[in-house]
């Protein structure tokens, strides 16, 4: 670019536009997901502008919806704030499934829609979406921890670090901004943030010093301690690994926090609530389980899966930063609330205080990481449903086969999203990656699999994978969808390939939506409307510039360099045609299902 052109711009005056991204640049935002408008094009225009000096830049998407799938991803695996926007009217209706499935899961992020000027509400201006129109801002507040409109030039500032402070803190969520192009043209009487976010963001070590005593008691009391662990737990887990291993405390996770712990952890004994393990379910309920220690997890029906904490409140110890997660188990004996890592690091200094000779480590940035040997085979110490389906060589091939085979093709630390659906069912159950790390440091962002569950929006993990990308290029990232997701979200995958992202989409193609089939017919339900037609989608992928690879086979799967796809800067494509009578394991789901009808 000449001189000149970059001097000029240098003097193009500030607008409020270039101080909202300033704010961004503060809490180190790399990424704005969104698709430009005329009344959004101020804040694009900063954008550009940013984006030359090397700060936040746009990632244009197909849909906004994946916008703000893009954005849960990217927030997952950089903590860093996500951010999406969209311009007025259907662009900001378009979101609202997005901003709903990160508002459920407790997802921080921005949403900043734009507004047509002031002067024109009430006039029934081209896609107004002011109070007088279709008002989106009350449309937001139902999905968004804050949601409101910046109605003049003087309240941007003070609302967007409230909007950001709201977002962080707990329960934390989608917070939403409404502003009209006029406020955001605007040139503001100083050009750069009066406000530190990061000083007021910054968590302090607070926790209840009497609870984390009581549970100390209890911990040292336990016979037979039981780690239920959900996503929560994610900046803790090295402590709470380390704990486990002193305790000799079996541990199981929920679906939300599957990726936090090894499958061939030693005491790990599987997932519980929803295509969980059956080794996991009746840990909840043995007698023998004298504490169960529930750590930063959201109990929903997704996790609980019939099991009632009621019935089981004189051994259930709740441990968590959230208050909303208390709320499941409002009987427990103790709740504990703070900050996990507090809690933890309180609590493995008093046991090395006491001079147990049992092998804590009181850190979870201590150096020593203990491990499964190399030169030893893992094992798993839990069952799988129908386990010899899980080595069969049967074509089309058995879905049990292929999550067996994933973590044999893609190198050991592979970041797995699982999408809604039976992709998500038979990845809960049957996927197990290759993680030999037992305790010590541990990477809180994100685990090692992922899953969007509660309002479980289909197609999320299309855009979170390629937000996931966006926050690690050190790791290599899969994305586990349906047929009936891709042809959904599909296009999003395009947004891979513009951005070189060396994304793999396994898609399990069975012409069909799969749990809409498979549940029907589970549950003795009128079997209709799940057949889709059959697709390739290896053609589909060609199509669009992308890789594309039909599997009839673990052979077939088998022969591929897969690894050799995270060397590439586009994305690849696995049209596995796997077995359309396969049912996933699904059969709680179903009863849960029987029992509210």
């Amino acid at each position: 670019m000449p001189a000149h052109k970059l001097e000029a711009e240098d003097n193009t005056p500030h607008e409020y536009g270039d101080l909202l991204l300033s704010y961004l640049e503060q809490l180190g935002v790399e990424y704005v997901f969104g698709i430009p408008g005329g009344a959004i094009e101020p804040l694009y225009n900063a954008l550009a502008r940013s984006e030359r000096r090397g700060g936040p830049r746009a990632i244009a998407t197909r849909h906004e919806a994946g916008a703000a799938f893009m954005a849960d991803g990217y927030w997952r695996n950089s903590g860093k704030l996500g951010v999406c926007c969209a311009t007025t009217g259907p662009g900001a209706t378009n979101l609202i499934t997005g901003v709903a499935s990160a508002y459920e899961n407790n997802v921080p992020m921005l949403v900043i829609t734009a507004q047509t000027a002031l002067s024109g509400f009430g006039t029934s201006a081209f896609q107004e979406s002011s109070c007088t129109g279709i008002n989106t801002v009350e449309l937001f507040n139902h999905c968004c921890r804050y949601s409101t409109l910046v109605s003049h030039t003087g309240q941007l500032e003070h609302k967007l670090t409230t909007a950001i402070m709201t977002a962080f803190a707990e329960p934390m969520g989608p917070v939403h901004l409404s502003i009209p192009i006029d406020v955001m043209r605007a040139t503001p009487s100083h050009p750069l943030p009066r406000v530190d976010l990061p000083d007021l963001l910054r968590k302090p070590a607070l926790f209840d010093g009497d609870a984390v005593g009581r549970l100390y008691s209890e911990l040292t009391l336990a016979k037979k301690p039981l780690f239920v662990i959900g996503d929560g737990a994610g900046e803790a887990i090295g402590l709470i690994l380390n704990l486990a291993l002193g305790l000799n405390a079996q541990l199981v996770v929920t679906p939300h926090g599957k990726g936090l712990v090894s499958p061939y952890h030693p005491l790990f004994r599987g997932v519980i609530g929803f295509s969980g393990h059956q080794s996991a379910q009746q840990l909840l309920t043995d007698p023998e389980v004298d504490r169960i220690f529930i750590i930063g997890a959201q109990l929903s029906e997704w996790a609980s899966q019939g099991w009632e904490p009621a019935l089981h409140q004189q051994r259930i110890i709740d441990i968590e930063a959230s208050e909303s997660n208390l709320t499941k188990t409002l009987m427990a004996t103790l709740h504990v609330r703070g900050r996990l890592e507090s809690i933890f690091e309180a609590v493995l200094k008093r046991f090395a205080n006491k001079g147990f000779d049992k092998p804590f480590q009181t850190s979870a940035t201590d150096d020593v990481n203990q491990a499964i040997p190399a030169d030893k085979e893992p094992t798993r110490q839990f069952s799988l449903d129908d386990e010899h389906k899980y080595c069969s060589d049967a074509s089309p091939i058995k879905p049990q086969r292929l999550m067996r085979e994933l973590p044999n093709i893609f190198p050991a630390n592979t970041h797995y999203l699982a999408d809604v659906g039976n992709s998500f069912s038979w990845a809960t159950h049957y996927l197990h990656p290759h993680d030999r790390r037992i305790s010590g440091r541990r990477d809180a962002k994100g685990g090692l699999f992922r899953a969007s569950l509660n309002f479980a929006s289909m197609g999320w993990a299309i855009g979170s994978a390629i937000g996931t990308a966006l926050a690690r290029p050190d790791k290599p990232v899969v994305c586990i969808t349906g047929d009936g997701s891709l042809l959904m979200n599909g296009q999003e995958i395009t947004v891979a390939v513009e951005e070189k992202l060396p994304v793999v989409f396994v898609v399990l193609n069975d012409s069909a939506y799969g749990m809409v089939k498979h549940g029907q017919r589970m549950s003795g339900a009128e079997e209709i409307g799940f057949s889709l037609p059959v697709t390739n989608f290896a053609a589909f992928a060609t199509a669009m510039g992308v890789e594309g690879h039909i599997i009839y086979s673990a052979k077939d799967l088998l022969e591929l360099d897969c690894r050799d796809f995270f060397k590439k800067q586009k994305p690849t494509l696995l049209d596995v045609r796997i077995d359309q009578n396969e049912a996933p394991p699904i059969g709680l789901r179903t009863q849960t299902l029987k029992v509210n009808t």
